[in-house]
This record gives structure tokens, C-alpha cells and sequence, in this order.
């Protein structure tokens, strides 16, 4: 009797497991799905009610709205530029200071990450923010964009924690064959943190594709530096203003934002928003996991 108990046990387990990771997979994807099927369906009939999974009325007339005038693209392109840049030089610096300050010879490590970590609980405010950019003559600069988010506390306490969790035998191994700090941390330290160093990557990137109210602050006068998220910003507020006055919306083509609503565009821009971070997510994904499982292991 006792066997026989045991041995339904995993088949208990694996169909509560199954069902409620079926359950969590449906509760998750809905509003993605339903997201995109209000997307392409048509703006008026939306205002219905009653799109689930499927649209009732098929059409590209809000992508279309979307895409009218063509700043979306040069946006786009900026968006993009600032993310790669400014993920590449986050994590360059970052992983620096992390590495030196994980060094238990460091003499001043601990002040440093003192004075770090009081940046995450205390901020000057908005308007000191504002005047320090401007004093640095960052304003309207594609730099306001890159240089103050270079360093980020958190990011510096993760890979730093991380960095302390590598076998010391290896540092101890390359100082006795002669080398230094520097060939010590591109030759052996960053290979070992590459999982931790996908995942701010991914923490770096979304932060920064997602990002429009630096736009809005420090470069909204110059159109060459307006982000992709920046524009969508301003396309949903044109559409909301349509509902008193259509011909507020998108001047560059009224008749376009005509056709559809703000519940619509606003699905519209959500996918547009999303696309790229969906498809560069399962490339990093893996370092997810691995670095999982390294965090499991100590020495």
C-alpha cells in the first residue's frame, strides 16, 4: 500500500504542476493576445466591446496611423542607437567599479560602495537634475541620452555580488603568472560574468528603449533626437485629443487618425513598443538560466 503511494505521487505532482503552469501561461499571454487583436481591429468597432483573441474586423488602418509621416522610423534608429551605446558603456564601466570594489585588497572599496549605494536612497530632485545637464551642456545632445545613466547602483551591486562569488583561486592563479588587474579582468573575470552580465544587459537595454521622459526634458526641441517611445508618446495624446477634435491628430495625416481611436493606437504603439525587445529576449534567455545555476554552486 505504502509503494503504491509513493509511486502516484509524481503523477499527482506532474498534473498539479502542469495545470497550473497552464493556467499561468493563459493568465499571462491573454492580455498580450488580446492586446494584439485589438491592434488590428478596426478602431469604431473596438469601441463595442467584445474583442478577445481574434479581431472582428480586420485592418492596418491603426498601424498605418502608426506609421503616418515618417519620424517613426528616424525615432526608431535613434532609439535603437541609444540603447546599443549605452548598454555597451553601462556595462563596461559598471563591471569595473564592481571588480574593484569586490577586491577585498582595496583599501577604499568600502567607502566607495558607501557612497554608491546612497545614490539609490536619495536623489536631488528634478529641477537639480535639469540645471546639472544643463551645466554639463548635455541639453539637446544625443551624450544626455549615454552619460547619466553610465553607472548604475544596483546594476554595480549585482555583478559586484556576483564577481565575489567566483572561486578566488582563479584571480590568485593569473597574479602568480604575472598578470595584472587589467588582463585579470578581460581575460578571465568578464568570460566567467557573462551570465549576470546578459541580464543587466537586458535590465540596461529595456531601460533605455522604454525611456521617454529624458526626451521630453532635455531634447524635445530638437527633432533629429526624438526616440521612438517619444513619438508614440506624442502620437497617443494626438489620439486622445481626436476624440473632440480629429483634425488635432497626427497633422501630418488627419485623415488616417480619423479611422481609429485612442483604445486602438494605443494597442497599436504597445506591440510597436514591445516587437524588438521580444525578439532580442530569447537570445539572452539562456544566460538566464545558466546563471541560475552558477548562482546554486560555491566553492
Amino acid at each position: 500500500m505504502k509503494s503504491r503511494t509513493h509511486s502516484l505521487e509524481p503523477v499527482v505532482f506532474n498534473t498539479f504542476n502542469a495545470i497550473v503552469m497552464i493556467a499561468l501561461g493563459i493568465v499571462t499571454l491573454y492580455p498580450f493576445l488580446n492586446t494584439i487583436a485589438v491592434s488590428f481591429n478596426a478602431g469604431n468597432d473596438t469601441l463595442r466591446g467584445g474583442i478577445y483573441l481574434w479581431p472582428r474586423i480586420w485592418t492596418w488602418q491603426n498601424y498605418n496611423a502608426v506609421f503616418a509621416g515618417g519620424t517613426i522610423f528616424h525615432a526608431f534608429w535613434v532609439s535603437v542607437a541609444r540603447t546599443l551605446i549605452a548598454t555597451v558603456l553601462s556595462l563596461f564601466l559598471t563591471s569595473m567599479l564592481a571588480y574593484t570594489i569586490s577586491r577585498k585588497e582595496y583599501v577604499f572599496r568600502q567607502p566607495i560602495t558607501i557612497i554608491v549605494v546612497l545614490t539609490m536612497y536619495f536623489n536631488a530632485g528634478l529641477i537639480p537634475n535639469y540645471f546639472l545637464i544643463k551645466d554639463l551642456h548635455l541639453l539637446n545632445h544625443f551624450a544626455v541620452y549615454v552619460v547619466p545613466g553610465l553607472i548604475s547602483a544596483f546594476n554595480m551591486i549585482v555583478i559586484r555580488t556576483y564577481m565575489q562569488t567566483l572561486p578566488e583561486g582563479l584571480i590568485e592563479s593569473a597574479k602568480v603568472d604575472g598578470a595584472g588587474d587589467f588582463r585579470t579582468f578581460f581575460s578571465i573575470i568578464l568570460p566567467l560574468c557573462q551570465p549576470v552580465l546578459a541580464t543587466v544587459a537586458l535590465f540596461v537595454a529595456v531601460g533605455q528603449w522604454n525611456s521617454w521622459f529624458d526626451t521630453f526634458l532635455y531634447a524635445s526641441s530638437k527633432l533629429n533626437l526624438s526616440t521612438l517611445q517619444y513619438e508614440l508618446m506624442k502620437l497617443l495624446s494626438s489620439a486622445s485629443l481626436s476624440n473632440s477634435n480629429p483634425s488635432v491628430a497626427n497633422g501630418n495625416n488627419p485623415a488616417a487618425i480619423n479611422m481609429v481611436t485612442p483604445l486602438s493606437i494605443r494597442a497599436s504603439i504597445t506591440i510597436v513598443a514591445s516587437l524588438p525587445i521580444l525578439v532580442v529576449y530569447p537570445f539572452l534567455q539562456k544566460y538566464f538560466v545558466h546563471g541560475l545555476q552558477l548562482g546554486g554552486v560555491k566553492e
